[in-house]
């Protein structure tokens, strides 16, 4: 099933007229044009989004032998075809750039002769004979312009389903991991990158473990949103061509196959005229980007130095970091993650022009917004998972946030419900003047025993909610 680019070529017909074609391409005369006319960039549609064709292709095709639409001989080999487009079987046989037509009219054209060429060597005929036809067969009670945005949906639902959402719930869980293994150590709390109260180093992890079980949520929103999909609106929304039952019977078919509710949109014309649902997704992957970000950036700044940093937690020592300093260790696994997030807000900034590109009954910026949507997502799932267990599993804490909390100014807080803010404060200055401790100056300037400052400014106390640990501030 694979070319093997002799040079050699056979004739095609499309309505335009003869193409040469290669000789061992399942393509057909369409794509042919579409190769020539889109010579822009190495970006190709991604495997995902392939499959998809293939799923919507297949189904297509066993909903339209079971309304009896189609000949159940031809329809058969469509079936099969299709399922090599699904297995990948056929990948190479997509040659179309991701800057085309907007539609995708000429990617859907390329699945349909790939399928019906394919199709036709199963029956024992020729490429290029149309013994099972492109458009009348495989493309039945179709259109592009309902087929590509179908197959968007579906390929970002199976990737957020099958790989980012995994991925995520893997973070998770290794971050609830290390809240639990750090739950003892209490350390300083930084607010305006300035001491703040005490807080142990399991509470904070508990915060990043919080980000990313509330990114999947947020995940199943968009998932919600994506389930509904175009197809049966064929051209411009209204169904012309396809029959009234052929959309719910196939978006029940891919809903098996998928594993996730796809449904018949309840109104056509928006979803054909917009991508609002890829839109709205590539939002919520911004904001788990960004909640990755944040995870990312407190870790490595966290394990800062060894000895000129914070260096709170030692990270995995994964690869040397300098060519020139020996022993130098840098925080890979962070940045990795950190240069993730800024190409997914990139592509998100796409998605979002794409989304303008909707005009009267149909959006012409698709493939790119297909491309940007699948690549945020990909990248996203494999980051998560690698920063997991390339640094998250790993992570040790060190003794230097406990041996701080001592020293910290912002003790005083404790101070102030039994002594008054404006005194505590007049305690933490002169702390930090004298370079002393709150407890040394409390000591002297209050009435407050030895006895009762333990009680006061013990910084585990301080760690939990109530009036006793003093009051909040910024």
């Amino acid at each position: 099933m694979t070319s093997k680019d002799t040079g050699k070529t056979r004739i095609e017909r499309d309505s335009m007229g003869e193409m040469n074609v290669p000789e061992d391409a399942y393509y057909g005369a369409s794509t042919m044009r579409a190769v020539l006319n889109f010579p822009i960039s190495d970006l190709r549609f991604p495997r995902g989004f392939i499959k998809a064709l293939g799923l919507v292709k297949q189904a297509a095709a066993q909903t339209n032998m079971e309304l009896g639409l189609l000949d159940p001989k031809i329809g058969d080999a469509v079936v099969r075809a299709a399922q090599e487009v699904i297995d990948g079987a056929l990948d190479e046989h997509f040659v179309l750039d991701i800057f085309q037509t907007g539609s995708g009219t000429s990617t859907n054209t390329n699945a349909n002769e790939v399928i019906a060429n394919r199709a036709t060597e199963l029956l024992g005929g020729d490429r290029g004979s149309k013994l099972v036809h492109s458009n009348d067969h495989v493309n039945m009670c179709q259109s592009s312009n309902d087929v590509i945005p179908t197959a968007i949906h579906i390929a970002a639902l199976a990737a957020i389903k099958d790989d980012l959402v995994p991925a995520l719930q893997g973070m998770q869980k290794a971050l609830e991991a290390k809240s639990k293994e750090f739950w003892p150590i209490v350390k300083t709390g930084r607010t305006h990158l300035q001491d703040a109260t005490p807080v142990r180093l399991g509470q904070e992890f508990s915060g990043y473990a919080g980000q990313a079980e509330r990114a999947v949520q947020r995940l199943d929103h968009a998932m919600q949103d994506l389930s509904e999909v175009a197809l049966g609106g064929t051209a411009v929304g209204t169904g012309v061509n396809a029959h009234p039952e052929f959309s719910a019977r196939t978006c029940a078919r891919l809903s098996k196959q998928i594993g996730v509710t796809v449904k018949e949109t309840e109104n056509h014309f928006q979803a054909q005229n917009s991508l609002d649902g890829v839109v709205e997704t590539s939002g919520v992957l911004r904001t788990v980007a960004t909640s990755m970000y944040k995870i990312a950036n407190d870790i490595r700044w966290l394990g800062s130095g060894p000895r000129a940093g914070i260096g709170e937690i030692t990270l995995p020592e994964v690869q040397p970091g300098s060519s020139i300093m020996p022993g130098k260790v840098n925080p890979v696994i962070s940045e990795s993650v950190i240069q993730v997030v800024a190409q997914v807000i990139g592509n998100d900034a796409t998605i979002a022009m794409s989304g303008q590109g909707g005009y009267f009954e149909l959006n012409m910026m698709m493939p790119v917004a297909a491309y940007n949507i699948l690549q945020s997502t990909s990248l996203l799932a494999a980051s998560a998972t690698n920063f997991t267990e390339q640094c998250v599993v790993g992570i040790g804490a060190t003794t230097a946030g406990p041996d701080l909390v001592e020293r910290g100014l912002m003790l005083g807080t404790a101070l102030a419900p039994v002594i008054g803010y404006d005194k505590a404060a007049g305690i933490a200055k002169q702390a930090a003047k004298d370079g002393r401790t709150i407890r040394e100056v409390a000591r002297e300037e209050t009435g407050l025993s030895d006895a009762e400052l333990d009680q006061l400014l013990k910084p585990e106390k301080m760690t939990e909610p109530g009036l006793g640990g003093g009051g909040g501030g910024g």
